[in-house]
């Protein structure tokens, strides 16, 4: 074997090239979108910053499809944060314009100003009128609830519908409340959130009083709604 043979059988042998991966690219993948998570990732609020409260809470207020809660507020907060001191400041802030923060019962969402109703609506809506026994049952069961049927029944002397009821329901207006812990559990009618906010009514203690439904023409002499009569009296009395 010739020198030069020699020193070629001494070298190293090559090393061997590197396997192809089974899956190449999921690895890199799984990098290039953690990378790109973490780019992506929104900086985080200084939450503990008053204005950046209040900016946060008129977010959640505005995006929201219904009326929210202060717990469901409070959630969204560090512990510790006086939602209600941010709600009441909100309000503030946002009275005498355009669109102003409300509280419907326990309840907090934005509103058009009652004043600008006018302006804002581009058609008028043709309405259908409810009958008179839809206006008594629901009269009664806003100044009565809960109350059952049989007990509608009794103040307005005369038999309730399933319709009556079914009518009322369907505009989102009463719900069931619990039953009664009577014999036969009767179930008892109750008003809804919505009820307060389509008549502008921030809680049932804004319920027009007796003089209110006498000025409106809904009282008359018909003993349907002589209960509200003798509460009114016995009210006055009590006063006095």
């Amino acid at each position: 074997m010739s020198e030069e043979n020699q020193e070629l059988a001494n070298e190293d042998p090559p090393a061997p090239a590197p396997e192809p991966a089974l899956y190449p690219d999921v690895e890199d993948e799984d990098e290039d979108e953690d990378e790109a998570g973490e780019a992506d990732a929104p900086p985080p609020l200084l939450l503990q910053d008053r204005d950046v409260q209040l900016r946060l809470l008129e977010a959640l207020l505005f995006a929201a499809t219904e009326p929210l809660e202060e717990p469901v507020l409070a959630a969204r907060f560090p512990e510790g944060v006086d939602v209600g001191s941010l709600l009441e400041e909100t309000r503030g802030r946002y009275a005498g314009r355009g669109v102003e923060l409300v509280r419907m019962d326990r309840r907090w969402a934005f509103r058009t100003a009652p004043d600008l109703a006018p302006y804002l609506r581009l058609k008028e809506d043709v309405q259908r009128k409810l009958s008179r026994a839809a206006i008594e049952t629901l009269a009664i069961i806003a100044y009565h609830q809960p109350v059952t049927r049989a007990e509608i029944e009794s103040i307005r002397g005369v038999a309730t519908s399933k319709g009556t009821l079914d009518l009322l329901m369907e505009n989102n207006w009463i719900k069931p409340g619990r039953r009664r812990e009577t014999p036969g559990r009767p179930l008892t009618w109750v008003t809804t959130e919505y009820f307060l906010d389509h008549f502008s009514l921030s809680s049932l203690r804004d319920l027009p009083g007796v003089e209110d439904l006498r000025a409106a023409g809904m009282l008359d002499a018909r003993p349907v709604l002589a209960a509200f009569r003798d509460t009114s009296e016995d009210k006055s009395s009590s006063e006095d």
